[in-house]
C-alpha cells in the first residue's frame, strides 16, 4: 500500500512538473514572443513595457490557465463517461452538448440580435443543459446503460439539424461568428471565467476521487455495485449530471472542442494504469497539458492567424479512434 502510495506521489510530482514548464513554454509563444527572463521579469513587477505586462496578464496567462482547466475537465469528464457507461468510446461531446450550445447561440442571435456579447455564454450554456436533461430522461425511461450514447447521438443530430436551419434562415456575418466559435477557441479567455471554472472543476474532481471505491466497482458490473451497498442508478445519474454540467460550462465559455474526453482516458490507461484514482488524477494533468500545447500549435501553424482548437483536436481525435478500432480488429482477431 506504501509502494503505491509513493509511486501515486511520484507520478502526481513528476506531471506538476511538466505542467509548470508547459505553462511556461505556453505563456512565451504567439503574436508577440516573450522571452524567459521578459517573464521572470514581469513576475516580479518589473516588465520591460506596459505592452509586454498586458499581452502577458491579459491574454496569455488566462488563456494558458483556461486552456489547462479545458483540456483537464474534458478529459476527466470523458474518464468518468467512459466508467458510467462501460463503453470506452464514450465522450462529453456525443451527449449533445455542443448541439444544444450552438442551439442555444444560434437561437438568442437569431431571435435577439442585439445581444451583448457578455450574454452569449448564458445561452450556450441554456442550450447545452437542455439538450443534457433530455439525453438524461430519455436515458431513464430505456435504463439500460447502452441507451444512453444512443440517446446522446439522437440528440446531437436533432440539435444540429435544428441549428443548420436557424443559421441557413439567420443573418450572414452573425452566422459565420457563431460558425467560428463552434470550432472552439480559447482567445476570449479572462479571468472571470477562471474564477467560475476552477472553483467548479476542483470540486466535482475532489468530490469524484472520493467516490474512487465506487468507481472502481462501476467498473466491474452493476451486480457487484450493488453488493458493495451502491445504489447504482442514482450515482450513474449523478455522474453523468455532473460531468455534462462541466462539459456545458466549458463549451459555454470555449466552444466546441471535441476527442479530448476520448483520446486522454485511453493515453492515461495505457501509461499509468486504469484503476479510477489513477486515472482521473492523470486525466487531469495530461487533459491540461495536452490541450496547452495545442493552443500553442494552433497560434503558430499559420503565420499572423489563429486555427480554431477544435480542428486540431478533431484532427488528431479521428486518427486516434481509428488506431483504436484497428486495436481491437488485432484484438479480435
Amino acid at each position: 500500500m506504501n509502494n503505491r502510495v509513493v509511486k501515486l506521489a511520484l507520478i502526481v510530482t513528476f506531471l506538476i512538473v511538466i505542467s509548470s514548464l508547459s505553462f511556461i513554454f505556453s505563456i512565451q509563444w504567439g503574436a508577440v514572443k516573450l522571452s524567459f527572463s521578459e517573464i521572470l521579469n514581469c513576475f516580479g513587477g518589473h516588465c520591460g513595457s506596459a505592452i509586454n505586462e498586458s499581452i502577458l496578464w491579459q491574454v496569455r496567462i488566462p488563456r494558458a490557465l483556461m486552456g489547462f482547466c479545458v483540456g483537464a475537465g474534458l478529459a476527466c469528464c470523458g474518464a468518468v463517461l467512459q466508467i458510467a457507461t462501460r463503453n470506452p468510446l464514450a465522450d462529453p461531446y456525443l451527449f449533445g452538448i455542443v448541439a444544444g450550445a450552438g442551439l442555444g447561440v444560434v437561437a438568442a442571435t437569431l431571435f435577439f440580435p442585439h445581444i451583448p456579447l457578455q450574454l452569449v455564454p448564458f445561452a450556450a450554456f441554456a442550450g447545452a443543459i437542455s439538450a443534457v436533461l433530455l439525453v438524461i430522461a430519455l436515458a431513464r425511461y430505456f435504463f439500460r446503460v447502452e441507451m444512453i450514447l444512443l440517446a446522446g447521438v439522437a440528440i446531437a443530430f436533432m440539435f444540429g439539424a435544428i441549428t443548420q436551419l436557424l443559421l441557413y434562415i439567420g443573418e450572414p456575418f452573425a452566422s459565420n461568428r457563431i460558425i467560428f466559435w463552434l470550432m472552439g477557441s480559447l482567445s476570449s479567455a479572462n479571468f472571470s471565467q477562471l474564477a467560475v471554472i476552477l472553483p467548479l472543476l476542483f470540486s466535482a474532481l475532489i468530490i469524484v476521487l472520493l467516490s474512487h471505491r465506487h468507481l472502481d466497482a462501476l467498473m466491474l458490473d452493476d451486480d457487484t455495485a450493488q453488493t458493495l451497498g451502491i445504489n447504482v442508478a442514482l450515482f450513474r445519474m449523478g455522474l453523468l449530471l455532473g460531468s455534462a454540467l462541466i462539459t456545458a460550462v466549458i463549451v459555454a465559455f470555449c466552444g466546441g472542442i471535441g476527442f479530448v474526453g476520448l483520446m486522454l482516458p485511453h493515453i492515461v490507461r495505457f501509461l499509468i494504469g486504469g484503476t479510477s484514482a489513477r486515472l482521473l488524477i492523470g486525466c487531469f494533468f495530461f487533459g491540461g497539458i495536452f490541450l496547452m500545447w495545442v493552443d500553442v500549435l494552433a497560434r503558430q501553424i499559420l503565420p499572423g492567424q489563429e486555427v480554431p482548437i477544435g480542428i486540431i483536436t478533431s484532427a488528431t481525435g479521428s486518427v486516434f479512434f481509428i488506431g483504436l478500432m484497428l486495436q481491437s480488429k488485432r484484438k479480435l482477431g
